[in-house]
C-alpha cells in the first residue's frame, strides 16, 4: 500500500476551525463530567456522529444514564431535544404529527398540522425495537431523508438533525428487532457497558446529594453545521482510502479479498455505506483530535461502532460465543500485521 498525501489541503480558515473545535470538545468534556461520570469513549462516539451528520444507536441494559447523557449532551450544544418511548401501540403521526381542526377568525374551521416530537434538533428514540414497523418506516424516513410526508405533505426537519436511538440487549420479550435497511442507516452501534468500581462509587457521591449546577450551552445551531461542513473538507490520504475499501471488503464472505476463517462466521458483510461512514467518522476524529489529516488510527477508533451492526454473524459462529465486534477486531489486527488469512 502506498503512503500518498491527498490533493486537498485545509485553508487557513479552515486549520483555525479545527483549533477551536478542539478546544470546544475539551471544555465539552469538562462541563459534561459535571453530570456524567465517565463514559468518556461513548461521549467521543456522541460527538463524532453529531459532527459527521450522523445518527447513533445506543446498546446497553438500563441505568446507564443514557437519557440522561443525551439530553446533557443537547443541553450543551444548545439544540432543542425530544425524547419519544417508543411503545408497541406507537403510531406514525404520534412520531411525525398530525392535522388538528381549529377554529379560525370568522367562525371557520381550519386543519392545522402540530408538529410532533421528532421536529427536534437531537432526537432520542427510547427502546426503538419496542415500536412496530409503520412506525419505525417513519422514523426511517426522517433518518435518512431529513423530513417527514403526513397525509401527502412533505416537512422538513430543523438542521443539524440527529437520531440517537437505545436498545435493551437484555430484554427481548414483546420487540420488534430492527431491520438490516434500517440498521444500516445508524452510522455508529455505541455499546454503553457498565461503570468500574471507582466510577460506581463517584456516581453514588455524586448522584445522591444535591442537585447539580445546570449545564451551560457552549455551542449553537449554526456553529455545529459549520463545524460539520469543515469535516467535510478534511484531507484524507489515498492509502487511507485504500485501507477503508480493503477493510470493508474483508468483511464480505463472497468476497476474494475476506479471508477464510471468516466464511463460517458472517453471513452478510458491511455495504459501501459502511466506506462512506469511516471515512466521516475518521474526520470527525481526526479533527475533534486537532489534527489536520486522517489517519489508519483514526480509521481503527471507529472501526468497531461502524461495522460491529453490519458484519452479520452466521448460527456456527454465535453457537461458538463470536460475536461481529470481535471478528471486526481480527480483521484489523490482520491488516495491522500485513496478513489477510488465518
Amino acid at each position: 500500500m502506498t503512503v500518498n498525501e491527498p490533493d486537498v489541503q485545509l485553508g487557513h480558515d479552515d486549520v483555525q476551525a479545527i483549533d477551536r473545535l478542539r478546544g470546544f470538545y475539551d471544555e465539552l468534556r469538562n462541563e459534561l463530567a459535571k453530570v456524567i461520570v465517565g463514559q468518556e469513549d461513548v461521549i467521543e462516539q456522541l460527538c463524532l456522529c453529531l459532527f459527521a451528520r450522523g445518527h447513533a444507536l445506543l446498546m446497553g441494559v438500563p441505568g446507564l444514564a443514557k437519557t440522561l447523557l443525551v439530553s446533557s449532551l443537547a443541553q450543551t450544544f444548545e439544540l432543542s431535544f425530544s425524547r419519544i418511548q417508543f411503545t408497541p401501540d406507537l403510531m406514525p403521526m404520534d412520531i411525525t404529527g398530525t392535522d388538528i381542526l381549529q377554529e379560525v377568525p370568522g367562525g371557520k374551521r381550519e386543519f392545522e398540522f402540530v408538529k410532533g416530537p421528532v421536529f427536534a434538533h437531537v432526537v432520542l428514540a427510547d427502546e426503538i425495537n419496542r415500536a412496530p414497523s409503520k412506525t419505525q418506516a417513519a422514523m426511517l424516513e426522517a433518518m435518512q431523508e431529513h423530513r417527514v410526508t403526513v397525509v401527502g405533505r412533505t416537512f422538513q426537519l430543523p438542521p443539524p438533525f440527529m437520531v440517537l436511538a437505545t436498545q435493551n440487549p437484555v430484554e427481548q420479550e414483546g420487540t420488534y428487532p430492527l431491520p438490516e435497511a434500517q440498521l444500516d442507516r445508524f452510522m455508529f452501534l455505541i455499546e454503553v457497558d457498565d461503570p468500574t468500581r471507582a466510577q460506581e462509587i463517584q456516581i453514588a457521591r455524586t448522584t445522591t446529594g444535591a442537585p447539580p449546577a445546570p449545564l451551560r450551552p457552549l455551542i449553537d445551531g449554526d456553529k455545529v453545521m459549520a463545524y460539520q461542513d469543515v469535516i467535510r473538507r478534511m484531507p484524507v490520504p489515498d492509502h487511507v482510502y485504500e485501507y477503508v475499501v480493503d477493510l470493508v471488503r474483508r468483511t464480505r464472505p463472497d468476497d476474494s479479498d475476506s479471508p477464510k476463517w471468516l466464511h463460517p462466521l458472517v453471513s452478510w458483510g458491511a455495504g459501501p455505506r459502511a466506506v462512506q461512514y469511516l471515512i466521516l467518522g475518521a474526520k470527525a476524529r481526526a479533527a475533534l483530535r486537532g489534527s489536520y489529516l486522517v489517519g489508519l488510527e483514526d480509521v481503527e477508533s471507529v472501526a468497531i461502532p461502524v461495522l460491529t451492526h453490519r458484519v452479520l454473524t452466521t448460527f456456527n459462529a454465535e453457537s461458538s460465543g463470536i460475536k461481529s465486534r470481535d471478528i471486526v477486531k481480527r480483521l484489523i489486527e490482520e491488516m495491522r500485521g500485513g496478513t489477510s488469512s488465518a
